[in-house]
């Protein structure tokens, strides 16, 4: 009986080493993933080409603002999406849509509440809307199109977002 419970902790002993050595040699991530950075110009040329409004996209920002994901839908409502990762790690995503304003809002802000908020971005009314999940600043109705700038970000990001939009 002691030669079997010897040989049993012995047998658990070189499985916990081996265990630990595997571990060792496995790299791991410590740290925040690293996400690549996408160059959104050839989209941009084609969605502006294709859309009856003028697309929106940043011009000017920080080396900091990484664009992490960038698609236009012509199909679908003209959807132009063009998402980026701010210098705090937080989310931002320019949306625009000729589609159902309200559906289209409720859609891309996950759901965030229209607030009595308002702020004057280059000459145009931005409302303030704000979620759960999303914040939002949103540019109602303007050249046929809707556009929303939302995200995990801080209204101090999103309107540094809204501030850089250039059409041309």
């Amino acid at each position: 009986m002691q030669k079997t419970a010897r040989d049993m902790i012995f047998s658990m002993v070189l499985i916990v080493l081996a265990a630990g050595v595997i571990w060792l040699f496995i790299p791991h991530e410590d740290g925040e993933p690293d996400i690549k950075r996408v160059d959104y110009r050839v989209d941009l040329l084609t969605a502006r080409r294709a859309a009856s409004y003028p697309v929106a996209a940043p011009e000017g920002l920080p080396e900091a603002w990484k664009p992490t994901s960038v698609r236009y839908k012509g199909a679908e409502s003209e959807a132009w999406h063009l998402g980026y990762r701010t210098p705090e790690g937080e989310y931002v995503a320019v949306e625009q849509s000729t589609g159902k304003r309200s559906a289209f809002i409720e859609d891309k802000t996950q759901g965030a509440g229209k607030t009595d908020s308002t702020q004057r971005i280059d000459g145009r009314t931005w409302t303030r809307y704000e979620g759960d999940h999303y914040d939002a600043l949103v540019l109602e109705g303007t050249d046929g199109a809707t556009t929303v700038v939302t995200g995990t970000a801080s209204l101090g990001e999103l309107t540094t977002m809204a501030e850089a939009l250039r059409t041309e």
